[in-house]
């Protein structure tokens, strides 16, 4: 275990000026907390956070960090509170430890809920101090080096969790070193055949291929020297995880594999990058598709590097990588490296060296803001895995920003990344200059024009077409809002017809006021309203809690005589039912019209993805006289007005509703109709040639009743509205082997 002066003495060594008082006090304090407690493997715990802090130290961070990694168990695991941290080592290194202590006591069902909501706290403290996570990314890697002492089912998860989430985290920072090794050991624990199979085989390339690797690197370097380009040659070996990775990914051996062995050039400026390319390029043959310049378009991580592929000495693939010393450092230890070069020189080493504008720090301010928008955290803890890509596509809007996307991005990711308004508003896009569909994959490169319209809304299919968890949730929001407010238009106007039922006027004022005396979870009156359009609270509720100790007189109910037709129906035919409501809504079938049913209609979308609408088994077709229903499980339920199924319903709970379809996008409608024809050969085929000559679709037929000279049949088709369906019953009534043909309900 590191001793106490040489955790100091590696602090002063990239930084002279270190409070070393701090970090003594720290290393006391913390080793004092934790002095009765053991790891699972018996040593003290203490030297958990000490080794916390010596991979801190090697990523050369400030003393209030090293301090933090010192004390960044104490908050979680002993008796030490945050108002005592704050008065011995102030308020930024309060806020350090904090930032890193999960939260206690949490009353969730499941343990994801738990994982899900301490990631989100997480995530709202790195966002502030970026210090925070290179502490925690040190946390996990030691846990990660010590974790066969775990059980089993602790060291899956946690595996899991750092394949997951907290290695692509490093990645999407710019720690690649941190990123390769936290991969290694999950990828050791969760699949430890394929881990031993790769070793074992990246091993005897190893020994088979030293001499050819030491070869072709002399060759670079020889041929560098000759045209006088100081630079510095290393061979580098793919990871055990990132090898696999490939081998999944694109279905081959791992001997197939071309890039396994690659180079690294370093030089001394960027202007000899690109003099080291063109020996390069002009020694040996460059393999078409396998450039990438990330020096003048640098990946969303800040990383910086020329890629390419040669054809070596032996014909064999090279793979390259050239760039500067600060552009390696960068690329090995990511935002940590920032605070080397940012102030270089400097003794100020705190968090204002983290340039807050940078790629990763604009990209995390983008994920707290998608944190904050969430319903709830494990959606939140979905978003984020789907943001933490490391294969970027680079776009371009018309004025030349640069978005980066992650690989098989469309359209729709494309508008929510430039904003999250613009993405609502979507219409179309247009891709390098031809309007194409908003789920055209994007590619490296195209310029991408969004057309957008103030009216319009994301549809729901959206969110299956968009890969970015940042488009995902703003379409789930606008969905769910959308939903929400059609609900709630639909609930004022059933409270404000209960309302004139017994004589008083509705405003939304009075409904504000009740919230109190309403049920537990109304926060709003949108709220109230759209409980009673899903039929969870009565609309007299609602009247009854608006007008506390108002002389409320029941309105006189309609007069329902009883005849031969059956209860409710006259011989003239059935009431009005917008006369007895007082009330009348419109239906659409297939999208708003801009034709209205009346002034008090409001549209319903229930065939789509909004309000949820139900036919009745009966069938109806447009033009049919139709009443809805609410109900609580199903939302509203449509039935004709003289179906049998109508009558199991109470009066009060029923809608009268209007067809409001829309002719550009017509769609067919079941109905039910009976058949009695002649019992000889072919009538069937008559009756099914003239159904189809009218361009009904039959989709079932049922024989009733069969007799020696006629057949019953009820025969399901499917019309456009009640004037087809009329149009069929009258082709079938003139064939000479139908006796009969008429729709019904039951």
């Amino acid at each position: 275990m590191m001793r106490q002066y040489e955790l100091v003495e590696r602090v002063l060594s990239y930084d002279p000026e270190a409070d070393e008082a701090l970090l003594n006090r720290a290393y006391v304090y913390a080793m004092k907390a934790h002095k009765h407690q053991e790891r699972a493997n018996g040593d003290p715990y203490f030297s958990h956070p000490l080794e916390v802090a010596a991979i801190v130290t090697n990523l050369k961070l400030d003393d209030a960090t090293v301090a933090a990694a010192l004390l960044h168990d104490v908050i979680e695991d002993t008796d030490a509170t945050r108002t005592e941290i704050d008065q011995l080592f102030g308020k930024e290194i309060g806020a350090l430890v904090d930032g890193l202590t999960k939260i206690k006591r949490l009353d969730l069902v499941s343990k994801k809920a738990e994982q899900a909501e301490n990631f989100r706290k997480l995530l709202v403290a790195i966002s502030s101090d970026i210090r925070v996570l290179l502490v925690k990314l040190a946390d996990r890697l030691h846990n990660m080096r010590t974790i066969e002492h775990k059980r089993e089912a602790s060291r899956k998860r946690t595996c899991q969790e750092t394949l997951d989430i907290y290695a692509p985290l490093a990645g999407r920072m710019g720690m690649q070193a941190m990123r390769d090794e936290l991969e290694d050991h999950a990828f050791r624990w969760l699949n430890p055949e394929a881990y031993e199979t790769v070793t074992t085989k990246l091993e005897q390339l190893r020994a088979k291929n030293k001499r050819l690797v030491e070869e072709i690197r002399l060759a670079l370097e020889v041929k560098l020297d000759d045209v006088g380009i100081e630079s510095k040659v290393t061979g580098r070996e793919k990871k055990s995880y990132s090898v696999w990775r490939k081998m999944q990914n694109k279905q081959v051996s791992l001997e197939k594999l071309s890039d396994i062995y690659g180079f690294r050039v370093t030089v001394n400026s960027v202007e000899d990058c690109y003099r080291v390319l063109g020996v390069i390029h002009t020694t040996w043959r460059q393999v078409p598709g396998r450039f990438k310049d990330y020096i003048s378009t640098p990946k969303g991580n800040a990383y910086q590097s020329i890629h390419t592929t040669v054809l070596g000495p032996q014909s064999q693939r090279i793979e390259l990588q050239i760039r500067t010393q600060q552009m390696h450092d960068i690329a090995e230890y990511g935002v940590a490296a920032h605070a080397i070069y940012k102030d270089a020189g400097s003794d100020n080493m705190d968090a204002e060296r983290f340039d807050q504008d940078s790629g990763p720090y604009m990209w995390l301010r983008q994920l707290v803001e998608t944190l904050l928008e969430g319903a709830n955290s494990e959606e939140f803890l979905e978003h984020t895995k789907l943001e933490l890509f490391q294969d970027q596509v680079f776009c371009f809007t018309p004025n030349g920003r640069l978005i980066a996307l992650p690989r098989g991005a469309t359209s729709v990711d494309f508008a929510y990344a430039v904003h999250t308004d613009i993405g609502n508003a979507a219409q179309g896009a247009y891709i390098n200059g031809r309007q194409m569909p908003m789920d055209t994959r994007l590619r490296n490169g195209d310029e991408v024009r969004i057309v957008t319209a103030k009216t319009a809304t994301p549809p729901a299919a959206w969110e299956s077409v968009a890969v970015t968890g940042r488009a995902r949730g703003a379409i789930r929001r606008a969905v769910r809002d959308k939903l929400r407010q059609q609900y709630s238009e639909l609930g004022r106007r059933l409270v404000q017809s209960e309302f004139k039922k017994y004589g008083h006027d509705y405003s939304d004022d009075l409904v504000k006021e009740a919230l109190p005396r309403m049920a537990a979870g109304s926060k709003s009156p949108d709220d109230v309203l759209a409980s009673v359009a899903r039929n969870e609270i009565q609309a007299v509720e609602v009247v009854k809690a608006a007008l506390p100790g108002k002389d409320l007189v029941e309105p006189v109910q309609a007069y329902k005589p009883k005849s031969r037709y059956g209860r409710g129906r006259s011989q003239e035919g059935w009431f009005n039912l917008s006369k007895v409501m007082g009330l009348k809504f419109r239906f659409s079938a297939a999208g708003d019209s801009a034709q209205a049913a009346g002034a008090s209609s409001i549209p319903l979308r229930g065939l789509r993805d909004d309000i949820p609408v139900k036919f009745a088994d009966s069938g109806v077709v447009p033009g049919d006289r139709i009443v809805g229903v609410l109900t609580k499980e199903k939302g509203i339920r449509i039935f004709h007005i003289h179906s049998p199924e109508l009558m199991a319903f109470e009066h009060e709970k029923w809608i009268d509703v209007t067809w409001d379809v829309d002719a550009a996008n017509a769609e067919r409608f079941p109905a039910r109709i009976e058949v009695t024809a002649l019992n000889a050969p072919g009538s069937l085929a008559d009756i099914a040639q003239t159904i189809g000559e009218t361009d009904g679709n039959i989709d079932q037929v049922q024989m009733v009743a069969r007799k020696p000279d006629f057949t019953r049949m009820r025969i399901e088709v499917e019309v456009w509205d009640l004037d087809h369906l009329n149009h069929i019953l009258n082709g079938l009534k003139a064939k000479g082997v139908v006796n009969s043909a008429e729709r019904v309900f039951d």
